[in-house]
């Protein structure tokens, strides 16, 4: 079975925890607590297989704590991952800013490719969700951007994020048969 590591970062009280057990159908949480360090959520998606066969693909979630504090840890967060969610909180001015820092430290510093990182808009409850808005800073602006309110258009998110995963497993797919065939020949 195929095995996929995914990052949720981004910066604090932006919704990471909330959209992480949203999308791994974990519990909910009605108070705010900020995440200290890293929560690992392991899950699978029947909707995401890993080839035309339909092998399942296992996923490890690592909700990382939005707190400056943990940048010490952040290289062990980072070993490994196929793939980076940027959250942030669009109502928040100052997650513009914030964001180019958690992209250039999470996915330009691992080196990875573009569909490897998504950005995620969450807007919470009551938020006046205006999703014409935001004008992001290069290389951000190339990124995919998906808007996320849970009160009004919870499956809207939880499509896109399928779409994420199915675009990840089949990176990995792709890099794992690489390397089967450069062991071989």
């Amino acid at each position: 079975m195929l095995k996929a590591k995914i990052l949720f970062v981004g910066p604090c009280e932006s919704g990471k925890t909330v959209l992480a057990n949203f999308l791994t159908e974990s519990s909910d949480i009605t108070e705010y607590n900020p995440t200290q360090g890293v929560r690992i959520l392991e899950f699978e998606n029947p909707q995401v297989t890993s080839n035309n066969k339909g092998t399942g693909c296992e996923f490890e979630l690592w909700d990382c704590g939005g707190d400056r504090k943990f940048e010490s840890c952040w290289p062990a967060l980072m070993k490994d991952s196929q793939g980076v969610v940027i959250i942030f909180n669009a109502d928040i001015p100052s997650h513009l800013k914030e964001i180019e820092m958690w992209h250039s430290c999470f996915v330009q510093q691992q080196l990875l490719q573009d569909n490897q990182c998504l950005l995620i808009a969450h807007h919470k409850p009551g938020s006046g969700v205006d999703k014409s808005s935001l004008s992001l800073a290069a290389p951000l602006n190339k990124l995919k951007l998906v808007h996320s309110n849970l009160e009004e258009e919870p499956e809207e998110i939880r499509v896109e994020f399928i779409k994420y995963l199915k675009s990840i497993v089949s990176s990995v797919s792709e890099s794992r048969d690489r390397e089967e065939m450069s062991i071989i020949t």
